[in-house]
């Protein structure tokens, strides 16, 4: 099936996968493994239709992953298109989701699917098609030497050489995306709205942790 290219291609109404701590970002690309029941049959409907679900996390601050029933949901989330999925065994599913835009929800719908469904709105976010909107406002040096310290500092195994290979705007969407960060962090980086304001947020954050680590030690 063709890949939207405007929201106007966008449905307003759309299934929807709740997922703590799992960011999805326009133009970026996310695995992910289905097994709960509830979610492979809202796979199995997507497959079937236009390929679209939406990742947005929940507000629930529970350590749970995907809580179950109306648990309260962000105001935002992302759009993502299936480009790819493996059925496994025992009524499981590995899938990879495009991002294509974020959306607003609007109003959950009452169904009788299994999974949640929603009325959304894109019409904040069409530039979300525009992939490299902000990106040339980025300091690429300043990020790159931020996110080294932030790698030794957390001891996170990076391939350097990989990395100075990756374009800027994919780097700090890859870099948001796998991110140790929480809840509310995720959603700041999400509702960024442009490469540059998801970028200085990305900084922002890391070079919090770092100087709160520091503080710490210090009063120690």
């Amino acid at each position: 099936m063709r890949r939207p290219a405007s929201i106007a291609e966008l449905p307003d109404m759309l299934a929807l996968f709740p997922l703590s701590k799992a960011l999805l970002l326009p133009d970026a690309h996310r695995p992910l493994n289905v097994f709960e029941p509830r979610f492979v049959a809202m796979i199995d409907d997507a497959l079937a239709g236009n390929r679209l679900i939406g990742l947005i996390q929940p507000r629930d601050a529970s350590d749970e992953e995907a809580p179950r029933g109306a648990v309260p949901l962000e105001e935002v989330g992302c759009i993502g298109r299936i480009i790819h999925f493996e059925e496994q065994a025992e009524n499981r599913y590995f899938i990879v989701l495009e991002g294509l835009c974020r959306f607003d929800l609007i109003d959950e719908l009452a169904v009788a699917t299994p999974y949640r469904q929603a009325k959304i709105s894109t019409a904040r976010f069409a530039d979300d098609f525009m992939s490299s909107l902000g990106e040339e406002k980025i300091d690429r040096d300043r990020l790159l030497t931020v996110l080294r310290a932030y790698a030794e500092f957390a001891q996170i195994e990076v391939d350097w050489e990989e990395i100075e290979e990756t374009g800027t705007g994919e780097l700090v969407n890859l870099a948001s995306m796998l991110s140790p960060y929480g809840q509310r962090e995720k959603q700041a980086l999400l509702e960024a709205p442009t490469l540059y304001e998801r970028a200085e947020t990305l900084i922002a954050l890391a070079e919090m942790e770092m100087a709160r680590a520091r503080t710490g030690a210090i009063l120690q």
